[in-house]
């Protein structure tokens, strides 16, 4: 079956980095668009950054762009999220997910998602 498994998060300082990982199998990695979402308690959950199978596209939430980078290793079937500066508004469980793309729309990386990660907590402390 697919599972995707996401590592990498924990306690930083605000202005520290993280890198996520999320390492995906049962599934054909380099037919997906992959996201990493992230999730406060109480609130909605947000796209934070995604790329194309082909990493030929991506796309970045305004509250982390020039902070963050999302890249993917399709020989290992692993996508990433550098993160750096991190702030407390950081806070939060930190999702993979992976979207086929045959129901990719160009640009739009806001679709529906077919299979998620457990989720990795991250916690940016002042």
């Amino acid at each position: 079956q697919v599972q995707l498994v996401e590592s990498g998060g924990g306690p930083v300082l605000a202005g520290g980095s993280l890198r996520l990982s999320c390492a995906a199998s049962g599934l054909t990695f380099s037919n997906y668009v992959m996201g990493w979402f992230r999730q406060e308690p109480g609130k909605a959950r947000e796209l934070v950054a995604a790329i194309t199978w082909n990493s030929g596209s991506t796309y970045y939430a305004d509250s982390v762009k020039g902070r963050f980078t999302i890249s993917r290793d399709n020989a290992k079937n692993t996508v990433y999220l550098q993160m750096n500066n991190l702030k407390p508004g950081d806070t939060a469980v930190y999702y993979c997910a992976a979207q086929n793309r045959r129901t990719y729309i160009g640009g739009y990386f806001q679709g529906s998602y077919d299979y998620w990660g457990q989720g990795t907590q991250v916690t940016v402390s002042s």
